[in-house]
């Protein structure tokens, strides 16, 4: 008999350095895992440290998305509704899990033992199991002991979980789907199932309303595309929901058990009304979350908890001048450029530092921050709560800043007046953007923001003024613009992004208007369109919008390349005709682009009245006034779209996306 004592270092009951063998893949990845009739595993194996005396166990964690969808779809759950879960596993389990002769690591978090399991019962989802010989236990204190082991299977009847169980390395091959198997288990009970799922309706299929969602927000998390408050969020309404459910099956369970003419009861019967319409708000915010659509359209409401410092003590303004290295020269001309008593007017105080976000994070309000030309990467979030202007001395292309390592942000601003020019800044696992903009105001100018994730965000209440400066990259919007912001956009250039410009305006949604400005942008290369306005909508609201682009045209404004709508008769013309040709194209090409303005600005000020009249009839319908003039134009609206051009953008210069919040 051996048995370890197992200190107690926290949850994780192996040892955390694992040695992963390497895999030997089947020839064909996308056909079933393993194949029964090549001899050896396809599968590698994870094994404790030299000091554990464990077995070498299936290395199943590692698998892939569409690996786990595959199963999931294909194999064990396919079409079933949320009753015949437990089912559709079973019927799955009885077809590739071996029934004996295998051993497994029995994992608890207070002990782990080897066992070998003699049988499975397919319906409840359990292996029944007995202790190996000889006798190996980890465990975090002396009490497990080979008689102690023995009286817990008698009283559980030798029956275990299957999730409990990691299936001991084999090289055959032979229980490569038992492995396998149980690991689609032990996931599925683990990071998709929940405990109330079984309350939902069952007219449903499972796999695509809960399973498919909860699939692809677990890997979206793994890989960092959800901001780390969103993904906190997630977490604790899951846990607030467990507790209530929790709570409400007692109360159901006492009701159920119970006179329900006594007065207690009808006290209970309240009582898990409460905690029933608390617990459906908590499933509606998760499900938002685990929509893909709804959570990039809805975003993160997200309210940064850095307070701003103010002013110094002593009301001194200091100017931080970051470089890497500073030489006489460059001291001179920025003394000259920058201090002179004409430039300043007055003596200043001069902090040096040789990192940009060391200087940020030294200021305070009023500050002045100067970065002198050169590459400097940080590897943190620019966090500015305090009114500061960061300037670059000289060309962009020369002073660049570029982001490393993990974070939500690269910068973030809630300060009262911000300016950032003169800058490129070079983004790289920023899950919410280049720049985010939650409160105050923002001034951007003469910038190059060079995105890898997702572009620049105007959250709601924020205001942005963003001029003469180059976006591009970005594998989402290349600017975001939220209800209740204020965004100015002058002689931009955003091209090579998932869509120039979104603009969240929500009809269903308590906020007021975004107020937009767009003068002379270059809006070209997106993927999808040049501008996209988002509305919430109801499903009817979807089904008229289809119908009416069906019997439309549903061509976009522009064409793909914005010249083809010209090329097809180009040919035909005689050279001589060329000049004219030239002149009346570009004379279309100005129309396009006045005509793309126009229908941008006529929408956003359609929708806005609408939302404008539908909340004037609620605040009428409130103080008891039955009619509102519909015809009564929002004076509160400002959009002014002017001058921009839209070139060569995938689906052309504006589109419309109609979000239903229950799909």
């Amino acid at each position: 008999m051996i048995c370890h004592i197992k200190p107690n270092n926290g949850n994780v009951p192996i040892d955390p350095d694992e040695v992963e063998y390497v895999l030997q893949e089947d020839d064909d990845s996308s056909s079933d895992y393993g194949s029964g009739d090549k001899p050896g595993t396809a599968l590698g194996s994870t094994a404790p440290n030299e000091n554990v005396l464990f077995p070498v166990i299936f290395h199943t964690s590692h698998l892939l998305f569409y690996e786990r969808f595959k199963a999931y779809q294909d194999y064990i759950l396919a079409d079933c509704k949320v009753s015949e879960v437990k089912e559709f596993t079973a019927e799955y389990l009885a077809k590739v899990l071996e029934p004996s002769g295998w051993q497994a690591v029995w994992r608890t978090e207070m002990f782990e033992v080897l066992v070998e399991v003699t049988d499975v019962e397919y319906s409840a989802l359990k292996a029944v199991v007995q202790l190996s010989e000889p006798f190996l236990c980890e465990s975090r204190d002396s009490a497990f002991t080979l008689e102690c082991m023995q009286e817990l299977l008698e009283v559980k009847e030798h029956k275990i979980l299957l999730q409990e169980l990691w299936v001991v390395y084999d090289e055959s091959g032979e229980f490569d789907h038992t492995a396998l198997a149980v690991e689609h288990v032990r996931f599925f009970y683990q990071c998709i199932w929940r405990t109330w799922d079984e309350e939902e309706d069952d007219d449903f299929d499972y796999f695509v309303r809960c399973v498919e969602p909860r699939l692809k927000l677990h890997y979206d998390i793994l890989e960092h595309r959800v901001p780390s408050g969103l993904v906190a969020d997630y977490r604790n309404y899951l846990s607030q929901c467990e507790e209530l459910y929790s709570k409400f099956s007692g109360v159901r369970n006492r009701l159920l058990s119970s006179d329900l003419d006594s007065e207690v009861e009808n006290v209970s019967m309240v009582e898990g009304l409460k905690l029933h319409e608390k617990m459906e708000h908590l499933k509606r915010k998760l499900k938002v979350i685990e929509n893909p659509l709804l959570r990039y359209v809805c975003g993160y409401q997200k309210y940064s908890s850095l307070q701003p410092k103010g002013l110094r003590p002593t009301g001194a303004k200091i100017t931080h001048v970051v470089s890497s290295t500073m030489v006489a020269s460059m001291l001179q001309s920025l003394i000259r450029d920058k201090f002179c008593p004409q430039s300043c007017g007055e003596e200043q105080e001069i902090q040096f530092h040789n990192d940009p976000l060391a200087a940020v994070n030294a200021c305070y309000e009023g500050d002045r921050v100067i970065i002198c030309p050169g590459h400097y990467v940080v590897d943190g979030v620019f966090c500015i709560a305090d009114s500061v202007e960061l300037e670059g001395y000289g060309l962009p292309d020369d002073i660049v800043i570029e982001k490393r390592g993990k974070g939500d942000d690269f910068v973030g601003c809630t300060g009262g007046n911000i300016r950032i020019s003169s800058l490129k800044f070079v983004q790289h696992d920023a899950v919410e953007g280049i720049l985010n903009v939650h409160h105050g105001k923002t001034t951007l100018e003469n910038c190059v923001l060079q995105c890898e994730t997702a572009g620049v965000t105007v959250r709601t209440s924020a205001e942005l003024l963003m001029k003469n400066s180059d976006l591009f990259g970005a594998k989402g919007p290349g600017v975001a613009i939220y209800p209740g912001s204020t965004c100015t956009l002058l002689g931009n250039g955003i091209h090579h992004c998932k869509e120039g410009i979104l603009i969240k305006n929500f009809l269903g949604e308590h906020y007021d208007i975004p107020k937009i400005t767009m003068v002379n942008n270059m809006i070209h290369n997106n993927e999808g369109c040049g501008v996209v306005l988002v509305r919430l909508t109801m499903p009817s609201d979807v089904k008229d919008a289809s119908a009416e682009r069906t019997k439309g045209n549903m061509q976009p404004i522009q064409s793909d390349n914005g010249t083809a709508c010209v090329e097809g008769f180009r040919q035909e013309l005689p050279p001589e005709c060329l000049t004219d040709e030239l002149e009346l194209y570009e004379q279309a090409e100005i129309s396009e682009q006045t005509e793309s303005n126009y229908k941008i600005a006529h929408e956003l000020v359609v929708t806005s009245a609408k939302k404008s009249q539908l909340e004037k009839k609620r605040r009428l319908s409130e103080q008891g006034i039955m009619q509102a003039d519909d015809n009564l134009m929002s004076q509160e609206m400002f959009v002014s779209i002017v001058g921009n051009q839209f070139k060569w953008n995938g689906r052309g210069s504006f589109g419309t996306l109609l979000c239903c919040p229950d799909s």
